[in-house]
């Protein structure tokens, strides 16, 4: 008999309406109800049930789930789509048998190696090696997708233990760097930093954090996020915070979900529910009072990621921050809240889709004739910028919105 791993209540809050299915990044692509929120939880129930194996077919449409989350927006009924996914990739993953070539690419080239900042590091070495050179050009397909993945310019950082706000301090605040963020996107976490010291806050970035667990948390490795939990946990409770910041919407939805990721462990449980308590998204934090319009007038759109969007519900607050800076020259971008395609490791485990969803999401931002489209998530940015880049939109700039705001906020 199959073992329990769903909570059947979850999966039958879904009355199988379809209200999701015009807001699905999958079905809207392919039209097929299996790739479909509802068709998927159809799909679950039945591996439970032990009507399903975990065979090549099923298991191919739980994988080309983005984990997007934009049905839990639509739902009527308030399925948590996100937590049903993610047990059942878990289940997945210790039932199923994948190919050596999934198993080196997840187990060992995803989550081996981007959790670890230093790691990161050394693998995008031969990066800087083959673009000096120009030998990227010669890259099979698939390692020509991946390269193309990566920024032009790395700016790794670390952030000081503590930086002093600008004036008289309103109190301290937490600050979570990230895996790919400290990595690939240093200079924004500066920018974040600054953003929250003239806002009046000094801002506390301990050394012992580590990886949020979003990867292993969205690839079915539900134990190692906890794992991440904890030592996220134990790294901020020693200091008294009004709040811990992150800049970076898909690792905030797991940060805020650590509650539940630990409900069942009693030593942790309470612990877990008052750190995701103080987590805050940058663009919530902020106060937008102090952002002033710019001077270059270029058109600027803005493009909701997933995880902040649809697992979080924030989507006011950046628009705000945007149109605030913008001064009248902001513009809504078509299908903002549909997934660009990258959703973590999705780029990667799922290029085709991926691809697609990239291509979709980079056709709407040259339609709305904005010369900047802003966002908060580095997946995101690494998967417009790479699309903007194969359509040939250079005249079009991606940034975090942190480095949008810096300069003129203050």
């Amino acid at each position: 008999m199959t073992p329990a791993f769903l909570d059947e209540s979850k999966a039958l809050a879904c009355v199988h309406c379809g209200l999701c299915l015009s807001s699905c990044p999958t079905y809207l692509e392919t039209g097929n109800e299996n790739d479909s929120p509802r068709g998927r939880i159809y799909l679950m129930r039945a591996i439970q049930a032990g009507k399903l194996g975990v065979d090549a077919e099923p298991v191919k449409h739980v994988d080309l789930c983005l984990g997007c989350r934009a049905c839990e927006t639509a739902c009527p009924s308030g399925v948590q789509y996100g937590t049903l996914l993610e047990e059942t990739r878990d289940h997945i993953e210790k039932h199923h048998k994948r190919s050596v070539f999934q198993t080196v690419l997840r187990r060992w080239i995803i989550e081996r190696v981007f959790p670890f900042p230093w790691r990161t590091s050394v693998a995008l070495l031969p990066v800087r090696v083959l673009r000096f050179l120009r030998l990227d050009g010669l890259l099979p397909g698939f390692a020509r997708s991946m390269l193309e993945l990566v920024p032009q310019r790395l700016a790794k950082r670390k952030l000081e233990a503590k930086r002093l706000a600008k004036g008289e301090a309103k109190g301290d605040v937490g600050f979570i760097e990230g895996c790919v963020m400290q990595v690939m996107f240093g200079e924004t976490n500066e920018s974040s930093a600054e953003l929250l010291q003239r806002d009046g806050w000094n801002v506390v970035t301990p050394r012992e954090q580590g990886c949020c667990g979003a990867l292993y948390a969205h690839g079915g490795q539900l134990e190692k996020a906890r794992e991440c939990a904890r030592k996220n946990i134990a790294a901020f409770e020693g200091t008294p915070l009004e709040a811990i910041i992150i800049n970076a919407a898909g690792c905030g939805s797991t940060l805020v979900e650590y509650g539940e990721l630990l409900k069942d462990d009693p030593a942790w449980a309470d612990r877990a529910k008052a750190f995701s308590a103080k987590v805050k998204d940058l663009v919530s934090w902020l106060d937008e009072g102090g952002v002033k319009p710019t001077g270059d007038c270029s058109r600027v759109t803005y493009h909701d990621a997933c995880h902040l969007c649809h697992a979080q519900g924030i989507s006011t607050e950046p628009r705000r921050l945007v149109q605030a800076r913008a001064g009248g020259e902001f513009v809504e971008l078509t299908e903002s809240d549909l997934c660009c395609g990258s959703a973590g490791s999705y780029n990667l485990t799922e290029p085709e889709m991926a691809e697609r969803l990239q291509t979709r999401k980079v056709q709407n931002i040259i339609d709305s004739g904005a010369e900047v489209v802003v966002t908060t998530n580095p997946g995101c940015l690494l998967q417009i910028q790479s699309g903007l880049k194969k359509a040939g939109a250079d005249h079009v700039r991606a940034v975090h919105i942190a480095d949008y705001l810096k300069d003129e906020k203050g």
